[in-house]
């Protein structure tokens, strides 16, 4: 069980790439609950929100992030049938790029964690324990909100590679949305757009440190 809020917790869920040190991951259920501890030692960490500390505290966070999140995984299924189609260099650049506007976009959000609760509900592994499902909800003082962690075994670790809120994937909706530029334009569009917006996210994120 652990806390947060509606908004942070909804994009914890996205941001949660961290293990807690120390702690054994065995299971997906595990390596979640780690995830979670990790981001809430930084946030509640009152030296690191200090006034001119912001940055280093994200920086953190990015670090757990791409400790957890497959974001290889994660851009080949928000890409589907188009991904086969990249070059080698091509799929590097949008990684790169996918992966940078995940913890861009959401990053701020987790920095709005208060205090509400977080239960672990159910565990399920399938495909030979290749794959696992960790059911969560966030319990607020008005709603529940019901986050759903996919993860992949690999290389003795689980990582996470989609997050479902409230029956929403966060990879099916990149998929139509990305599915739709490229169909209708191209990947280069759709790559050109993409750094658009982290460039606008970016510029934010550096006026508000």
């Amino acid at each position: 069980m652990m806390k947060r809020t509606l908004q942070i917790i909804i994009i914890t869920a996205l941001a949660m790439g961290m293990s807690g040190a120390g702690r054994a991951e065995n299971t997906p259920a595990d390596a979640i609950r780690s995830t979670v501890d990790a981001v809430l030692d930084i946030m509640k960490d009152k030296d690191l929100a200090a006034p001119g500390r912001r940055a280093e505290r994200r920086e953190k966070i990015r670090a757990l992030i791409r400790d957890r999140f497959d974001f290889m995984e994660m851009s080949r299924r928000s890409l589907a049938r188009h991904w086969k189609k990249l070059s080698p260099e091509e799929k590097r650049e949008f990684v790169g790029v996918f992966s940078d506007l995940l913890e861009a976009s959401y990053i701020g959000k987790i920095e709005a964690y208060t205090n509400e609760k977080v239960t672990y509900d159910r565990e399920t592994v399938r495909g030979k324990g290749k794959y696992g499902i960790v059911n969560t909800t966030i319990v607020t003082k008005n709603v529940d909100i019901p986050i759903d962690y996919k993860v992949i075994f690999r290389n003795g670790k689980w990582w996470i590679y989609d997050v479902v809120i409230e029956g929403v994937s966060f990879i099916s909706t990149y998929r139509s949305q990305y599915n739709k530029i490229i169909v209708k334009q191209s990947f280069a569009k759709l790559l050109e757009r993409m750094k658009s917006k982290l460039k606008e996210i970016k510029a934010m994120e550096a006026k508000a440190v």
